[in-house]
């Protein structure tokens, strides 16, 4: 076949352009057509439900397309995605300890009254607001926080893993509205309509919402006290046991017993007999406790002796990387320190202020564009990895001491 011209080919690809773009306009306004429908035809289910239709039209109002980000995010979830000391790392930190230690001091007189009327520690509280929100940081990011109908009916219209949970969690939101607790502009929330300091989906805000401040309503958005006051209560509905730990970081009498025994529940006086001892010495305070062992990165790192309230934990998010990070920053907030074996990953880790100053790297060498907050995400591991190659080194993405003396010799 002979070659086209040059100017035939300038506008071979003009059409073919237009072609595409034609095909992509028809598309967006194909789905926002169908995201359209899609919520008028929820209107009857969700009055079927009890919800108003005044208050339906309302949330509704001016949404016209899905929430493109909401479905991206529901697809990366650190709690699935990240290795359990990367995950710990973003979150447990000289920061958010030293932030939680100080709000403890702060708000003792309120901490007072939520500890006598729940019976749940104050540390695992703050430990949440902080896994949570960042004490509240969270709530000040317009590219966080977001219309809680608008990304529900966006995960009920385009992912149908979690279409069902999405339909439930929107019915349970308007009906906060109908409620009076809060307006249609107040009723934000995170790309799943978690809500507020202490992120409650809907349906948990019904059943655990606790007005704590007196002032006739829960509000888990603008007050601190009722949202920490709603995550006690439902920890204390949920069995939390006063004046017991979440679990115990332990040493095993060999790695090839631990690796044996995974997952396996006996009293406290059990695993004594056994040969397993807490880590950081000292007895356990009651040998006729349950607990489950658990390795979360293999026999080769940290073990631990779980109690009910780890499970307790889990209510609010299912994952064991998120209830091992509440513990062990509540820990931290009281007073106590870090894990004392050491994860296996391979490389020398970075501290707070070290991990800024490798993204200040990243971003003046002009591979990194996003927020110098600390916290090595996935953003951060994609540059440190073309940074990586760059110099010649093997990408393996981790925010290592080796990373940063390279770093800083160019």
């Amino acid at each position: 076949m002979p070659l086209a011209a040059p100017k035939m080919l300038s506008r071979i690809a003009s059409a073919m352009l237009a072609a595409v773009l034609l095909a992509g306009t028809a598309t967006t306004a194909s789905a926002d057509a169908g995201f359209r429908r899609w919520i008028a035809d929820f209107e009857g289910t969700a009055a079927k439900s009890g919800v108003r239709r005044d208050v339906y039209r309302a949330a509704f109002a001016g949404v016209d397309e899905p929430d493109p980000s909401v479905v991206e995010k529901a697809r990366f979830q650190p709690e699935f995605r990240d290795t359990i000391w990367d995950y710990l790392d973003n979150r447990v930190h000289e920061e958010s300890v030293g932030e939680g230690r100080a709000l403890r001091g702060r708000m003792k007189s309120t901490l007072d009254r939520i500890e006598k009327r729940f019976g749940v520690d104050r540390d695992i509280l703050l430990a949440i607001w902080s896994m949570e929100s960042n004490y509240g940081r969270i709530l000040e990011r317009t590219d966080v926080v977001k219309s809680v109908p608008r990304s529900l009916a966006t995960l009920a219209y385009l992912d149908k893993k979690r279409a069902k949970f999405a339909r439930t969690q929107l019915i349970a939101a308007l009906k906060i509205v109908q409620d009076g607790d809060v307006s249609i502009a107040g009723l934000t929330g995170s790309w799943a309509g978690a809500m507020g300091h202490t992120q409650f989906i809907p349906t948990s805000y019904r059943l655990y919402a606790a007005d704590m401040d007196g002032n006739g309503h829960a509000d888990v958005w603008t007050s601190p006290t009722d949202a920490l006051a709603t995550a006690a209560n439902l920890l204390a509905k949920n069995g939390w046991r006063s004046r017991e730990t979440w679990g115990y970081e332990v040493k095993s009498p060999s790695a090839k017993t631990a690796a044996s025994l995974d997952g396996a529940s006996k009293t406290i006086g059990e695993w004594s007999k056994l040969g397993f001892q807490r880590a950081a010495g000292g007895a356990f305070p009651s040998a006729g406790q349950k607990a489950n062992l658990h390795l979360p990165a293999g026999p080769n790192g940290p073990a631990f002796l779980l109690t009910r309230n780890f499970y307790v934990l889990k209510n609010y998010n299912n994952a064991d990387k998120y209830a091992l990070g509440v513990g062990h920053l509540a820990d931290q907030i009281g007073g106590g320190g870090t894990f004392v074996q050491a994860w296996p990953r391979g490389y020398t880790p970075l501290s707070m202020d070290e991990r800024y100053e490798v993204q200040k790297h990243l971003t003046s060498h002009g591979l990194y564009d996003g927020k110098i907050d600390g916290k090595i995400g996935s953003g951060s591991k994609g540059a440190i990895m073309s940074y990586q190659r760059r110099v010649g080194v093997d990408p393996d993405g981790n925010a290592s001491k080796a990373l940063l003396d390279i770093m800083r010799r160019n």
